[in-house]
């Protein structure tokens, strides 16, 4: 029977908030539990994307610790996911030298998410600009079926097909096209203000904030008086409940927007709650032992692909 492989990873470029959970961590896991005794998991702490937007060595360094103790709590199992950091294995960067030069710079210009960044004003590093091929790399290394993504990533798996097609022409049958994997209904998960929920964007929820914390950040959603729902509460709160529960509770407090905000918290504590107390016993010596072993599995399997690649293209003699 053919062993499916399932990759994904999220940048430590901040805190993580209910829209990483929802829109990756919580596709990961549901494939998990559907797949576990028939498929191969791959989990990355993707540290070299994140050199994109952070620039603080102390800040990027506690936010590694931070994302693997956040998978752990959110339920993880480093004995069953291969789960490691980027920057531990050297491939991922040779590989990405390989696919830029597959591609060219109109191509990596048409990118959503470089667009999106040069649009708002940020930093167009080249690093930003040549990502979407660094992300080909990281999936493509690992022989890689499905990479469960947030809706915002599709385009990047289209990208990392193309690559895989453009080095497939010139070299033969060697890369393996992934698909993605994207939750129906949580693909985009909307954030405070109705847009897309993003650390960039200022309008996240915390996976892991306190109460508190959610609570400051539910009554800033933004509510439209103009109506009896209101929709960037419901947009969120559908993550949570069915749509059945949902319209009954809207239903029946027509125009109560404080009581509706007050019962998205409750429904956001009560999931994150457990998994907060988790997350408070898992120490950086662990950590530091379950990145190490990780990295040495996913070296073990990406250094079969590099071999091949190598001697197609000739770096081998």
């Amino acid at each position: 029977m053919k062993t499916t492989t399932i990759l994904t990873g999220l940048q430590p470029s901040g805190d993580l908030h209910i829209g990483n959970y929802f829109g990756s961590i919580k596709p990961f896991l549901d494939l998990y539990d559907e797949q576990k005794d028939s498929a191969k998991f791959y989990l990355m702490v993707a540290d070299y994307h994140a050199l994109t937007s952070v620039r603080d060595g102390s800040a990027l360094r506690r936010n590694i610790y931070n994302i693997v103790r956040d998978y752990l709590a959110t339920g993880v199992d480093p004995e069953h996911v291969t789960l490691f950091r980027q920057s531990d294995n050297p491939d991922h960067m040779e590989l990405g030298w390989i696919l830029d030069c597959m591609v060219s710079v109109p191509f990596l210009m048409q990118a959503h998410s470089y667009k999106d960044k040069v649009t708002r004003g940020l930093d167009a590093n080249a690093g930003l600009f040549t990502y979407p091929m660094l992300m080909a790399a990281d999936i493509l290394l690992y022989n890689t079926d499905l990479v469960p993504v947030g809706e915002d990533q599709r385009q990047h798996l289209e990208y990392t097909r193309e690559a895989v097609t453009k080095f497939n022409n010139n070299y033969g049958e060697i890369l393996k096209e992934p698909k993605e994997v994207i939750l129906k209904n949580v693909g985009v998960v909307p954030g405070t203000d109705g847009q897309k929920m993003s650390k960039s964007y200022g309008n996240t929820i915390p996976l892991f904030g306190t109460r508190e914390e959610i609570q400051k950040a539910v009554m800033s959603i933004v509510t439209d008086s103009t109506g009896d729902r209101p929709e960037n509460v419901y947009a969120i709160h559908s993550l949570f409940r069915s749509k059945g529960q949902l319209e009954s509770l809207y239903s029946e407090h027509t125009g109560k927007y404080k009581y509706l905000k007050e019962a998205l918290i409750e429904d956001i504590d009560s999931l994150i709650a457990p998994m907060r107390e988790k997350r408070n016993d898992i120490n950086d010596g662990d950590i530091r032992k379950i990145l190490a072993a990780g990295a040495e599995k996913a070296r073990g399997i990406s250094s079969i692909t590099m071999e091949k690649i190598r001697d197609v293209i000739g770096i081998n003699i």
